[in-house]
């Protein structure tokens, strides 16, 4: 073997050597990166852990605290929850009804045409507003004889009582008296007349006079077609205030004499309850049904109720029961529309809302449930530590 196949030998064992070497310390590197950047994330993740557990532990409490000198300067006052006496209840299924001293039927006093319509059905109207137009031959000649009248009691009333006689004088205004007189009957407004009068044409006594709202209302029925032939006394137009109604709620002839008039008293339809009052008691039973009705009075400012529909009723009796209890301004709605009362946890001073269902309302007291009785509750100054919780930030919704 000559020296440069020699040579050529010794460089390529020396390259099968350094192989080996060469990839366990690649090995090496890349495991000991891994091993870093596990470390690394490692590390991030116990400090977002820690980072969410320090801003989640505080939202989970849900409460919010108050020191002694501001539960003193809000009048804050906690009690437990405990079972107080009120009136019992009779719940019973009910009707909405018109309130028929605030309704009005609309109607002519003569046989007359429909000839034109000023509002429509379900429009608010004001009394004294325009709603049909009427025509009749009877009015066109009360018409034109008031003209005649009016013309004869004003000459008459010029030439002065050295002119006149007595007799004529005095004829003079009882027929004037009675023309006006004459037409309002049939249906003309006061100022309908002082308008035909002001005109002192003839021309103007044509028959035609309009129906007039008789009080404020919404327009509930109608019950006519241009160009109708209608008889006196047919009801044309229905107006009705809706802001008060009644309810009749039918009870067992037991029941209704446990209730009194000037009870207090709830209807519910819907997700709704509004407060009401019993007025008055029927003195007969329903043949079908063999109850009774009680007739509650309901505001319903905000036309939420109409005539027809059907509700439940709760009403109060003249007898007590021990139920859970508390003023009624210590019970909250929360932002979602959900009852909710303030309970004071382990510490003093600290509150959190917890939701309820309110039952009803009576003389002021809140009769509530879902919560147990000895619970620490704010029964005044509700508000304030509700307002101080929003403030704060939480959520105050407790589902």
């Amino acid at each position: 073997m000559n020296t440069k196949n020699l040579f050529m030998l010794l460089l390529l064992c020396s390259s099968f050597i350094r192989l080996p070497i060469a990839m366990a310390e690649k090995g090496h590197d890349e495991h000991a990166h891994d091993s870093l950047t596990e470390e690394s994330h490692v590390g991030d993740d116990e400090h977002v852990d820690e980072a969410k557990e320090d801003d989640g532990g505080h939202d989970e409490e849900g409460a919010v605290s108050l020191s002694a000198a501001q539960m003193q300067a809000a009048g804050i006052i906690v009690k437990p929850l405990q079972a107080e006496s009120v009136r019992s209840v009779i719940s019973a299924p009910g009707e909405v009804k018109f309130n028929s001293y605030k309704t009005a039927s609309i109607t002519p006093r003569i046989t007359a045409q429909v000839t034109g319509y000023h509002v429509v059905l379900g429009e608010t109207v004001n009394i004294g507003q325009r709603l049909l137009t009427l025509s009749s031959v009877e009015m066109a000649e009360a018409q034109g004889a008031l003209l005649v009248a009016d013309r004869e009691w004003k000459r008459v009333k010029q030439l002065g009582r050295k002119v006149v006689s007595a007799s004529r004088y005095t004829q003079a205004k009882v027929n004037w008296e009675l023309a006006q007189a004459k037409v309002k009957a049939y249906g003309m407004t006061k100022q309908q007349v002082n308008k035909l009068l002001a005109s002192e044409d003839f021309s103007q006594a044509n028959g035609r006079f309009d129906l007039v709202a008789t009080q404020s209302g919404t327009v509930l029925k109608e019950n006519y077609i241009l160009g109708q032939q209608v008889e006196s006394g047919k009801e044309l137009i229905r107006i009705t205030d809706e802001s008060i109604l009644w309810i009749v709620a039918n009870v067992s002839p037991s029941d209704a004499r446990q209730i009194a008039i000037g009870n207090d008293a709830i209807v519910r339809f819907d997700d709704h309850q509004l407060p009401a009052k019993v007025i008055q008691q029927y003195h007969s039973l329903n043949e079908t049904t063999r109850t009774t009705g009680v007739r509650l009075e309901v505001n319903n400012p905000e036309e939420l109720l109409h005539p027809g529909m059907f509700v439940n009723t709760v009403m109060e009796t003249s007898g007590q029961s021990k139920v859970l209890a508390l003023p009624e301004a210590a019970v909250l709605r929360s932002p979602d529309g959900d009852w909710q009362v303030m309970v004071e946890q382990d510490e003093p001073g600290e509150f959190k809302p917890v939701e309820v269902e309110l039952l009803r309302v009576s003389n002021g007291m809140a009769v509530i449930e879902g919560i147990d009785a000895g619970t620490p509750v704010v029964v005044q100054g509700a508000f304030f530590v509700q307002s101080e919780l929003a403030k704060s930030g939480f959520d105050i919704h407790n589902h």
